[in-house]
């Protein structure tokens, strides 16, 4: 049972002022949301002193869409969690255009799947164990039981 998809992105190299522009990254998050026609529910944003980077978090009626950037490292980081199935947005393409990006990674998990693999596991084990032991009648009475 899939619950929902859930998107780790990485972009590295990327142009160290817009990565402490805040009203850029939330521009790129009303483009996500509009584009992959998601729904915001609230969100808190921070901006770190001087030269550091950007926090934001938007909590949708479909989960959430996080970022954290790091200027002093040239990197961002977003995560998109949807509980319904939706379509790629390409990361790559648009990173690279807006933040000036030289590598992107995105790594996409099925949330739900370790549920379902666990419990095909846990049958799988107890179809193959003998059946369990009976406990013998003497260790009842050593514990106070009855034979």
């Amino acid at each position: 049972m899939i619950v929902g998809t859930e998107w780790l992105i990485e972009a590295a190299g990327c142009n160290e002022a817009q990565l402490r522009d805040e009203s850029l990254l939330r521009d790129v998050f009303e483009r996500v949301i509009r584009e992959l026609g998601l729904k915001s529910v609230g969100s808190v944003w921070h901006k770190f002193p001087g030269e550091g980077g950007v926090t934001g978090l938007i909590a949708l009626t479909e989960s959430h869409l996080a970022c954290h950037t790091y200027p002093e490292h040239g990197t961002a980081t977003f995560n998109l969690y949807c509980c319904r199935t939706r379509p790629e947005w390409d990361w790559d393409l648009h990173l690279k255009a807006i933040f000036g990006a030289e590598k992107v990674s995105v790594t996409k998990i099925e949330r739900g799947e370790a549920n379902a693999v666990s419990a095909i596991l846990d049958r799988q084990v107890a179809d193959s164990n003998p059946e369990p032991k009976t406990q013998n009648p003497k260790s009842k009475m050593a514990t106070g039981g009855e034979a």
